[in-house]
């Protein structure tokens, strides 16, 4: 499938079913959301608050989220959405009140939290137009952020791909790029295992310490002082840096495209398990393969996100999203694992397999 920045060169046999640029004049909100393919039900996708952000990214992610969704089983399809501001800078309720109103009529998009945006600004939108997953406690919802449901998913996974790699879970050492909604919740998950967080980053920068750091205090630091470069007794890096640090387990949940042909050559992690949606290139993620680091492709590893909406959209709670997600993750990691192995092809190769089948088997229902 070729790709450019004309959103118009990207349709293929799966979709996008809509791309739509959204802009208000009254508060300056300018936002893009692509609806890729809602064979398997009205498409679920979070929006995503960064200035920097384009349609090629937003089409990007909503594919990951059509495969994500098709191979995790769920009733929807994949979509995603933009918010072109800062989201350190901007006055978020005013912004998100106004792309909701936008997207009142976008009917088979429902709308969920993502980089930028937390459960309180679901709620926003939840007011505006009565249509989102992850919102408040208060509201109805199953708070995704909150409880942690994608780190908790990467766990899952997590505990079938260090002992397939024959790492012991207990001595592994374990890296996040991106200590955020997704990678500290991640990171607790993962240290309650046994596992010891050595390193972690986030915008400001990253922290390095070999002996172990200690999740909750750094959680607590990190919240008070808006930065992990603020834990005492570690030493600090550049953000980059991280993952080409020693370690068994690297997630890297924050942007895109972080490991690349440009640096893969020095990432020494022994397993990949993406946090992110797209972190790691698909040149990059077989040549990883190929000098035997496994790496868990994102629509697999950080499922546990969208497995919760889909139980909260449907009217569950947060015991049976929990258990769902287990469930899902688990047995989609051991498929994966067995694929592998059994047919010899690169773990995205043996993901995408289990996704299109069944994409494929509900569109040629729908005609």
């Amino acid at each position: 499938m070729a790709m450019d920045n004309r959103f118009d060169t990207w349709a293929d046999e799966l979709g996008p079913a809509k791309t739509v640029h959204l802009y208000d004049p009254q508060t300056g909100m300018k936002g893009i959301v692509v609806i890729d393919n809602v064979a398997c039900g009205p498409a679920i996708g979070g929006v995503r608050l960064a200035p920097d952000i384009g349609t090629s990214e937003i089409f990007r992610l909503a594919r990951a989220m059509t495969l994500k969704n098709a191979a995790a089983g769920l009733p929807h399809g994949g979509g995603k959405a933009g918010i072109l501001a800062d989201p350190h800078l901007a006055d978020k309720e005013t912004l998100l009140r106004a792309f909701a109103r936008s997207i009142r009529d976008l009917v088979d998009y429902i709308p969920g939290p993502d980089m930028g945006t937390d459960e309180r600004c679901m709620g926003w939108i939840y007011e505006e137009i009565g249509r989102c997953i992850g919102r408040p406690r208060s509201l109805g919802g199953i708070p995704l952020d909150e409880i942690g449901a994608t780190g908790y998913g990467l766990a899952q996974v997590a505990g079938l791909a260090l002992p397939f790699a024959g790492i012991t879970i207990t001595d592994a050492t374990l890296a996040v790029q991106g200590f955020g909604n997704v990678g500290r919740h991640a990171a607790r998950f993962l240290t309650d295992m046994g596992i010891r967080l050595v390193a972690a980053s986030d915008s400001s920068g990253a922290i390095y310490r070999q002996e172990g750091l200690d999740v909750t205090e750094l959680t607590r630091i990190k919240a008070k002082k808006g930065t992990v470069l603020a834990y005492p007794d570690a030493r600090r890096l550049k953000g980059p840096e991280l993952v080409e640090l020693p370690c068994d387990l690297l997630v890297p949940a924050a942007r895109p495209d972080v490991i690349t042909v440009a640096n893969v050559d020095r990432v020494k992690a022994r397993i990949i398990i993406e946090g992110a949606n797209i972190p790691v290139t698909e040149d990059a993620e077989r040549m990883l393969h190929d000098r035997g680091v496994l790496c868990i492709p994102d629509f697999i590893a950080n499922a546990g996100g969208v497995i919760c909406a889909a139980v909260e959209y449907s009217g569950g709670g947060e015991q049976q999203a929990m258990t769902a997600i287990k469930e899902k993750l688990t047995s989609n990691t051991r498929k994966l694992l067995e694929v592998v192995t059994e047919e010899n092809l690169y773990p995205r190769e043996a993901a995408m397999q289990m996704a299109l089948r069944r994409l494929r088997e509900a569109m040629a229902l729908r005609h």
